[in-house]
């Protein structure tokens, strides 16, 4: 009786059910589907129809599976598409030091933010049409050279505000364990075991 004025939140096996339930069928349909207007319809009904239903259930996925990939490839493009100048200045800051990852990333020289756009959708695109080990290397890479680029940043917000620097310098930390994630995510796609 005590409980009973607290109304229930959904069942967490159900939501972690769903998260990878849906992750599977978003990707394996565009894999089994080598048409590149299915990999566009797939992006256009994850914005358009349902991203925030699936970044809610993706978002509380672990970090090495399938849904927990695929939100972090949301999330880095949606940054991207957010801040492009941002996320630009960021990327040619982080370029002189990371000269291969900046060829991984497959970013043209110069980056602007409409390459940054281009390649963002391609890696999502990428995710849907057979390579998605691949995708997830490249997002790693991209997100490896901003959090350099952040580094450098974060050195000169220092000299302004050390409260600013430092906080630059906890998202390039954030960035660099997301690569992580998203490289230990490949390693287990390529193995077969990214569920």
């Amino acid at each position: 009786m005590d409980f009973e004025p607290y109304e229930g939140g959904a069942d967490p096996a159900r939501v972690s059910e769903a998260a990878h339930l849906s992750a599977q069928a978003f990707v394996q349909r565009g894999i089994e589907n080598q048409d590149p207007e299915v990999a566009q319809r797939l992006i256009a009904v994850a914005e358009d129809q349902g991203i925030e239903v699936l970044a809610e259930l993706w978002s509380e996925a672990p970090a090495h599976s399938l849904p927990g990939a695929l939100w972090r490839l949301y999330a880095v493009r949606t940054a991207t598409l957010n801040m492009p100048d941002v996320m630009a200045a960021r990327f040619s800051a982080g370029a002189h030091r990371a000269q291969v990852e900046r060829i991984v990333a497959g970013v043209a020289e110069p980056p602007t933010s409409e390459e940054l756009k281009k390649m963002t959708s391609s890696i999502l695109s990428g995710a849907f049409d057979g390579d998605f080990a691949h995708a997830l290397e490249r997002t790693a890479a991209y997100c490896r050279v901003l959090a350099l680029g952040m580094v450098e940043h974060a050195d000169a917000a220092d000299l302004a505000s050390s409260a600013r620097g430092t906080q630059l310098t906890q998202r390039a930390r954030s960035l660099d364990n997301t690569a992580n994630d998203l490289e230990v995510c490949a390693r287990m796609w390529r193995q077969g075991t990214l569920v």
